[in-house]
């Protein structure tokens, strides 16, 4: 049996912060696209699992990586929890996605598992070392909100401009959460397209993507997100802003928040609005 701290070692190695935000914004697209109180709890849950695969699986991957330059954050390296049970708890939560997930239905539970969870996998396994580490978080985040979509009585596709904000803010996402770590995973043969960019031009074309895809957010619906857009968009820009001078982890955290704040919108909007 794993000890307490083992435990809370565990949770840490998932990768907590991006693994919430993700499972929050699903959760608040589902309510936007008026799933009933079970399917709304079976969306977060079912991409909590896939969220939770997806971060152990990469702290298990890297694991000799990240010892190699010390890195004293991630648990499994520090031996704080054993990559075994970290592989145990990953193969867990698959299991859950993939029930969970079956349990929406067919196209919303394929959609979830192979483009979200798939693509967060392919990252993990080798894609994040190449130029095109930018393409699993452009169709997992684009795809995200097909997940409850789909998973309505009447299964369609989200607007266009929904899975391209998503598809957006996903890249974005990547381009800043790398940017803390560009010399070790450089000291440890990652050469993702943010590292071929350097930390400058990564920071800068984080902030214009993320922009882009809160204007999508914003403008994509038409008069349905009212005139209080252009203040939403005001906030946004702020936001880019920061993140495009922020240091550390301050531009994946403002970017996370940027996320949140547009869906918070589309669920006042309406994900039918065109």
């Amino acid at each position: 049996m794993i000890g307490t701290v083992s435990v809370l070692a565990l949770l840490r190695a998932c990768h907590p912060g991006p693994t919430v935000a993700v499972s929050v914004v699903a959760t608040l697209l589902a309510v936007g696209a008026d799933l009933d109180a079970r399917r709304v709890a079976l969306v977060g849950l079912a991409v909590l699992c896939g969220q939770l695969t997806i971060g152990w699986t990469n702290d298990v991957v890297d694991a000799d990586r990240d010892r190699q330059v010390g890195r004293s954050d991630k648990p499994v390296a520090a031996g704080e929890v054993t990559r075994r049970a970290t592989a145990v708890a990953a193969g867990v939560a698959l299991t859950g996605c993939v029930v969970l997930s079956a349990l929406l239905g067919w196209r919303s539970g394929l959609c979830h598992v192979v483009l979200l969870v798939g693509s967060g996998l392919a990252y993990d396994l080798g894609v994040k070392s190449t130029l095109w580490s930018w393409a699993p978080y452009l169709v997992a985040f684009g795809s995200l909100p097909a997940v409850p979509a789909l998973a309505q009585d009447s299964p369609t596709l989200p607007p266009w401009w929904l899975m391209a904000a998503g598809g957006l803010l996903g890249v974005g996402a990547h381009l800043v959460n790398v940017l803390p770590d560009l010399a070790d995973d450089a000291a440890t043969g990652i050469r993702g397209l943010p590292h071929r960019l350097g930390a400058r031009a990564s920071q800068l074309g984080a902030a214009a993507v993320l922009l882009g895809a809160a204007a999508a957010v914003l403008l994509g619906p038409g008069e349905a997100a009212g005139g209080w857009r252009w203040l939403v968009l005001g906030l946004n820009l702020l936001l880019a802003l920061t993140v495009a001078v922020g240091r550390g982890r301050t531009p994946f955290r403002v970017a996370m928040v940027m996320a949140v704040v547009d869906v918070v919108l589309l669920t006042t909007v309406g994900q039918g609005a065109t």
